[in-house]
């Protein structure tokens, strides 16, 4: 028998540990929070130090949304490589323009769209109009964001529940952990938090399984975010925002998303859930959809 025959070792106990599915989470994040934490706790006193008793200039908040985007990319890039040990198919930078383009189409869409609807319905008012300056801070600020929460929410809470337990649960968890995650805003409840997880949670992780990849979504997350706070001038996710246009949503709660913003508007909702299921169906039509390990069938060696 020669050498190559040999049955070849499995992987360790230590490695058998790390690549347990809720270990390379904690694992995970780590890394990319570790970064973030850095990140604020250098350069926030630097900004006291160099700007005393001011508000740092928008070229700096700008910068380090910039770099801070930039970081958490690598951070999570550099675990995939030192834990997962494979390429980061996920972030695979051929399709990465082309993705971020529809996905920010889309994004902008539904919001213009949702607040387009209650504009028609009189619950939407604009009242001034602000200097393109206004647009600058949330342009990074919402790329940070987006990176973020979707390296955090997709890329690791939603695509190792998916290797693990299969495409439903992982998409019914981590819709209720990025729905719930976003209870501790201001001006938030019970129903925005299912809001989130209904109309976000849902759309997003349908959108990575159909592609399988970070950047449409992210191109969503983007303009989603921007042209709802930094256009329209709503509260987003409940943070209150300066946009664009200075506008008030006045009217029934339930229809305007009262003080969270019109993400908590059973329009919104109804709408970007319909799309979600879209996605979801898209996604399961090309096979992307996996069965929890349990249900998987053991090749056996011939």
């Amino acid at each position: 028998m020669c050498e190559s025959d040999l049955p070849k070792p499995g992987p360790g106990l230590g490695r058998k540990i790390v690549m347990f599915p809720l270990v390379r989470i904690i694992i995970a994040l780590f890394f990319v929070i570790l970064v973030v934490a850095v990140i604020s706790a250098i350069f926030k006193p630097l900004g006291h130090l160099l700007f005393p008793g001011d508000k740092p200039p928008i070229a700096w908040i700008s910068a380090l949304m910039a770099i801070s985007t930039i970081l958490v990319a690598y951070a999570y890039i550099g675990y995939v490589h030192l834990v997962e040990r494979r390429p980061v198919s996920e972030l695979d930078v051929k399709p990465a323009l082309a993705e971020i383009r529809t996905g920010y189409i889309i994004g902008a869409a539904l919001m213009t769209v949702s607040v387009g609807i209650i504009y028609i319905l009189g619950y939407y008012q604009v009242t001034g109009f602000s200097s393109l300056t206004v647009l600058i801070v949330p342009f990074f600020a919402t790329i940070f964001t987006a990176v973020f929460e979707e390296i955090v929410f997709r890329g690791i809470i939603f695509r190792i529940i998916d290797g693990s337990l299969g495409s439903w649960i992982a998409v019914l968890f981590s819709a209720l952990i990025f729905g719930f995650a976003h209870g501790f805003n201001p001006n938030a409840s019970m129903f925005s938090s299912v809001a989130i997880a209904m109309e976000a949670g849902v759309l997003l992780s349908a959108v990575y399984l159909y592609t399988n990849r970070l950047w449409m979504l992210i191109g969503m997350h983007v303009s989603w975010n921007f042209f709802q706070g930094a256009i329209l001038g709503v509260n987003v996710s409940g943070t209150t925002s300066k946009g664009l246009l200075q506008a008030r949503l006045a009217g029934p709660e339930l229809l305007t998303g009262g003080k969270f913003g019109a993400e908590a508007s059973i329009i919104t909702i109804s709408i970007c859930l319909m799309v979600g299921v879209v996605f979801l169906f898209l996604a399961h039509r090309k096979g992307n959809f996996r069965k929890p390990f349990w249900r998987r069938e053991v090749m056996s060696d011939e």
